[in-house]
């Protein structure tokens, strides 16, 4: 069985997509230049913000400082996540290391989450044992300066990894966003306490601190469902048997079914109804012609085609596959009918069910089904299977 890459590599040649190499080093670059652009400003921040915050005895510029550090060190896991990810397949991992990109976006939620709970930690401390700020000028310069570099940041390195599909960039742009709050919290802070001589660092500290670990929370839990495994995005799904459609010779695309390796990286099946009459040669040149434009027009390899064969010869059979489908899509649960076949021979009749998720019990629908529907030809022998429903609405 070939790897991943190598089915990739062996397809780009094939439908004359040698660019998607080009493409995914591209992609890689890009991270890493993002993140190392994060680390410097990060780091230069953080520098002066601990200083200016110990020097002035403001706890809201240390924390400030602290989220800093944590943003350098998010990216950081982003370099180190995508130059793992890139590997090549191995004898324990045949279809590549892209996941980890999903282990690294974890790793960074956890850090937004865990500086979020120690920051209001910290910030409670001083509500109960309060310190007298003492805001300069310059700690004030600086602060603002921090501001503008964060949103400009924050932007860049979230709309960089929406650009490449990242979700690592994705969870440290949201992260650096949420700094430029927090340094233009301090700042309102500062101006209170200079106009009025009211200390609010330490609650205004608490109250974002509960925005920072909201924030970490919900990007655990989005990367969390990513790494459990996600219904994949309609779009593609329509696109794919759109494509696979724009062949004459199939009359139906069904139950595909799309696995995520990382990022721009699935591979999986679909099922294709062509003429019963279709010879085995026919069938093998046609399925890889498929795969073939599959893989150009949406970089996703099929694996495996399976084929449903469709009643060409009698007429009556059509009709009896429009009075099956018209009797059970009044349903509410059943979303679709498909694969029908009957053999005359054998005196049997197949075909599938896709029964919705939202059905309180899918297998009481389906035995109620297809017990009806061996009352309506009881002399045929009926194989009515219960399909589920990857990829539809």
């Amino acid at each position: 069985m070939s790897t991943i890459r190598e089915k990739q590599n062996e397809l780009a040649h094939e439908a004359g997509n040698l660019e998607e190499t080009k493409k995914l080093a591209k992609r890689d670059h890009a991270i890493i230049r993002t993140s190392v652009i994060g680390i410097l400003a990060n780091i230069f921040l953080a520098t002066f913000k601990a200083v200016v915050g110990i020097f002035s005895h403001s706890i809201a510029i240390v924390l400030d400082a602290v989220n800093n550090l944590s943003d350098a060190a998010s990216s950081l896991i982003t370099i180190i996540g995508t130059k793992l990810a890139t590997r090549e397949p191995d004898k324990k991992h045949p279809f590549g290391h892209g996941r980890i990109e999903y282990l690294s976006a974890m790793i960074i939620s956890i850090i937004v989450l865990y500086a979020g709970i120690t920051s209001f930690t910290e910030s409670v401390k001083k509500i109960l044992h309060p310190d007298v700020p003492d805001y300069s000028v310059a700690a004030l310069i600086i602060v603002t300066a921090g501001v503008v570099v964060k949103i400009i940041l924050g932007r860049y390195v979230k709309s960089m990894g929406l650009k490449y599909h990242s979700d690592s960039l994705v969870n440290s742009g949201e992260d650096a966003t949420l700094d430029s709050v927090i340094s233009a919290s301090t700042l309102a802070a500062a101006g209170i306490y200079l106009l009025k001589g009211i200390a609010l660092e330490a609650w205004l500290g608490a109250v974002i601190s509960l925005v920072i670990v909201k924030a970490g929370v919900e990007m655990l839990r989005d990367t969390l469902s990513k790494v459990l495994g996600e219904r994949v995005d309609l779009s593609l799904a329509k696109a794919i048997k759109e494509t696979v459609l724009s062949f004459s010779e199939v009359s139906g695309a069904y139950d595909l079914v799309l696995n995520d390796y990382g990022p721009d990286t699935f591979n999986g099946s679909i099922h294709i109804e062509v003429p019963d009459t279709f010879t085995a040669r026919e069938v093998d040149e046609l399925s890889r012609t498929i795969t073939e434009k599959v893989y150009a027009k949406h970089n996703v390899i099929l694996t495996a085609i399976g084929i449903y064969s469709a009643n060409t010869d009698n007429e009556q059979y059509v009709q009896m596959k429009h009075k099956i489908q018209e009797f059970v899509i009044q349903d509410e649960y059943v979303l679709q009918m498909h694969g029908f076949y009957v053999d005359e021979v054998k005196k049997s009749m197949r075909f599938d069910l896709i029964i919705s998720f939202d059905a309180p019990d899918r297998y009481a629908v389906y035995e109620k089904l297809y017990g009806e529907v061996c009352k309506m030809y009881p002399e045929y022998t009926i194989q009515m299977i219960m399909d589920t429903d990857f990829s539809e609405s």
